[in-house]
């Protein structure tokens, strides 16, 4: 036999065993009407008094691709600039300014890690209707520089060229090397959980 010659693995073709690439209809996410959400649990001294933080997204970007005829089909690539995260409470601006530079220079270390990345590697349908679908996003999240394995359930609806996807899913800040701090002279802390909720829309692109 020839030095050079390869030897083949018998079985299916290998056009067959890669799996398909994302397909659909490409949308833009339109950050001036999309709302993303971080809710953080205190305790401590004030925690009594209501003061759980609601962290709001403010600059995000990114794309989806989506076709109702093969929902499993699509993707979500999104990125958000980390320093833009503000508290969306009505605290004093003392707090306010106190727990934003905690949250941008010991939490997510910005000047360090500037973007928070979500890519989906593949959709699993729960149920499917006209204007309506039910998934689950399975993807890696890439905060304060580490990437893990992060589901994310979603309700997509397409009304004419716009999509709105909306959801809520939780992480522990340790499984991305995230130290909990405290704020407020030591009077709020948060729990390791935190929940994100969000309301995305997206503009079809021609």
């Amino acid at each position: 036999m020839p030095e050079n010659t390869e030897i083949q693995p018998r079985g299916a073709p290998e056009a067959a065993q890669v799996a398909a690439a994302p397909t659909g209809d490409r949308y833009l996410i339109t950050p001036m009407i999309s709302r993303f959400t971080v809710k953080v649990t205190a305790t401590g001294l004030l925690s009594s008094f209501g003061h759980s933080p609601t962290i709001q997204i403010r600059d995000l970007k990114g794309e989806i691709l989506f076709g109702r005829q093969a929902v499993e089909q699509g993707s979500l690539h999104l990125v958000v600039r980390a320093d833009s995260l503000t508290v969306a409470d009505n605290i004093s601006d003392k707090d306010r300014r106190e727990i934003e530079s905690q949250m941008r220079e010991q939490v997510l270390e910005t000047s360090k890690h500037p973007e928070i990345v979500y890519d989906s590697q593949s959709v699993t349908v729960k149920s499917t209707a006209d204007t309506q679908s039910d998934v689950v996003l399975i993807g890696q999240l890439t905060l304060h520089g580490v990437t893990r394995p992060q589901k994310v359930p979603a309700r997509i609806t397409v009304t004419g060229d716009l999509l709105r996807a909306f959801g809520e899913f939780s992480l522990r800040q340790s499984d991305y090397n995230i130290k909990p701090v405290s704020a407020v002279g030591g009077g709020l802390k948060v729990k390791d959980e935190v929940t994100f909720t969000f309301d995305i829309a997206a503009r079809k692109q021609a």
